[in-house]
Order: C-alpha cells, then sequence, then structure tokens
C-alpha cells in the first residue's frame, strides 16, 4: 500500500497517502512519549484510505435518516456530524470527511501517549490536544497566505476542532465566501458546518458570479447535479453585507444549538465574527471590515 511518512523541521510528522496529507505535532513528557505517539499515528494511517474507499458509495449519498449508517470508525464519524443537518440540507457524509480523518489520528495517539498538547492538521482541518493549562495559538489567514490575525485556544475552552472551508479551499463550495473558519468541539463537526455556512454565504444569481455543474468540474462529486461556485467578481459593499449576513445568520443559529463554538466568515476584505468571543492577539488583529 504506497504512504509515504517523514519527520519534518519542528519535529512534525508528515503523512500522505492518495488525497489525505497530515500533519502530526505532538509535544510529550519525554521524547520517548513524542516517539510513541508517531508510532502510533504511522500504523494506524496505513488503512485509513482503504477504510473510506470501501464504503464511498454510502459516504458520497445524500444523508437522510433512513440510510444505513457505515462500518468504519472514520464513516462513523463523518455520518454522525452529517446526520445532525439530515432533513434540513443537502449534505453527504463527505462534508465532513478531512474533520473525521484529524478526529480518529489524534484519539489514536491519544489512548496510549502521555502528552501535553498535540493536533493533527488535515489540510487545514485541525483536530488540537490541550491538556490541562495548555495553550495553542493559531494562525488565520487570506486566500493569498497573508496572516490576517492570531487566536489562543486554551485548554478550558472546549474547542478542540477548527476547519475551513470556502472558495480558496481543496473542496467544491456552493457559496461566495472567500474563507469560513468554524471552531467546534472536534474537527468533524467543525468540517461540516464550516462547508454549510460557506454555502449559505451568497447572493444567487448574481451576475458576477460565475457557477458550473458539479459534474463538470469533478467527475466523482458528491455534489452532482449541484452548481458549483467557480468564480466571484467584485461586489459593492452592500452586497457584500447581503452574503455575509446569510452566512451570519445561519452561523449564529449553530452557536445557538450548540454545534458550534465560534466562526469566521470573510468575503472581499470584510468580516465577521460568530458566537463565543475569541481571544485574538492584539499584535496581529484581523485586518478587514467588521460588518
Amino acid at each position: 500500500m504506497p504512504m509515504t511518512a517523514a519527520l519534518l523541521e519542528g519535529n512534525r510528522l508528515h503523512l500522505n497517502h492518495g488525497p489525505i496529507d497530515l500533519i502530526i505535532w505532538a509535544e510529550g513528557k519525554s521524547k520517548n512519549d513524542v516517539s510513541k505517539a508517531y508510532q502510533l499515528a504511522t500504523h494506524r494511517f496505513e488503512s485509513v484510505l482503504e477504510e473510506l474507499v470501501s464504503e464511498l458509495s454510502c459516504l458520497k449519498a445524500p444523508i437522510n435518516n433512513t440510510g444505513k449508517p457505515p462500518r468504519g470508525n472514520i464513516a462513523k464519524r463523518m455520518y454522525e456530524a452529517a446526520m445532525y443537518y439530515s432533513g434540513a440540507l443537502f449534505v453527504t457524509s463527505m462534508a465532513s470527511v478531512a474533520g473525521a480523518v484529524a478526529d480518529e489520528m489524534l484519539q489514536c495517539i491519544l489512548k496510549q501517549s502521555n502528552l501535553n498538547r498535540a493536533y493533527v492538521n488535515n489540510g487545514g482541518d485541525i483536530s488540537i490536544f490541550l491538556g490541562k493549562g495548555q495553550k495553542f495559538t493559531l494562525d488565520i489567514s487570506s486566500l493569498k497566505h497573508t496572516k490576517l490575525g492570531q487566536i489562543e485556544l486554551s485548554e478550558e475552552s472546549g474547542l478542540h476542532g477548527v476547519a475551513t472551508s470556502g472558495r480558496g479551499g481543496r473542496s467544491l463550495t456552493l457559496g461566495i465566501a472567500d474563507s469560513v473558519t468554524v471552531l467546534a468541539k472536534n474537527a468533524s463537526d467543525a468540517d461540516v458546518a464550516a462547508t454549510l455556512i460557506a454555502n449559505h454565504v451568497d447572493i444567487p444569481g448574481h451576475p458576477a458570479i460565475a457557477r458550473k455543474q458539479a459534474e463538470e468540474i469533478v467527475d466523482d462529486s458528491d455534489l452532482e447535479g449541484k452548481e458549483i461556485v467557480v468564480s466571484c467578481g467584485h461586489l459593492t459593499p452592500d452586497e457584500v453585507r447581503l452574503a455575509l449576513a446569510r452566512g451570519n445568520h445561519f452561523a449564529e443559529k449553530l452557536c445557538q444549538e450548540k454545534k458550534i463554538i465560534s466562526a469566521i466568515l470573510f468575503l472581499q476584505n470584510s468580516y465577521r465574527i460568530v458566537g463565543k468571543p475569541l481571544k485574538i492577539l492584539s499584535s496581529q488583529p484581523l485586518h478587514g471590515e467588521l460588518l
């Protein structure tokens, strides 16, 4: 089974197999703790892609209450995260695949490792562990990789998952958000929520927004029949406010239902912060207009 594993600068583990690309970092009581964590991660990763492929038809199907749940641990995480939205919105288990893989890998290394802090970063969707009294700093960047700000996370926050979706991500999107970053209790929940919030940031029928059928972009997309945003031209300030307000309304609903903790929505140099107040480090404030 083809798979690559390497230690990167900063004592991080890189694991890659097909479309799955992980960066894992751990801080333990000793070097042996970190070494053991990386061994556990490498062993668990060997079967991840095969597990997902074996149930791909189920995972790509629209979620509904009558469907048969998947069998694998990662697939179950995906299904459970997406099932929350069943009946209200179109969603498949694939909306949380990156976050679910990150959650599974993190839980694997925590079971038998004595760690202070750790994270599994799956292409920007991150599962985080913070031990007692520990903190972690998260960078928020633009589509052009410009640092927009830094958010400090703490063990007391109950926040263990971060995910970003939108036009700048790896996945297809139905909305026009440059990016939507969601903070939640785990990466699976954050992943699907970021996807759906980003879908809500939209102005249907606007002439500056170009769309294509999903199957014209990707042959085997789980979004077959849906119109995907491929570009978004300049919008007026009022139009930006309207699009962000739609995403903001949906994000606020998820916060009230305690499905997510916070969200940051970006569109054309403007942004909104929704939910629990975040500790944004003053040395790196968010850039743009807060609408």
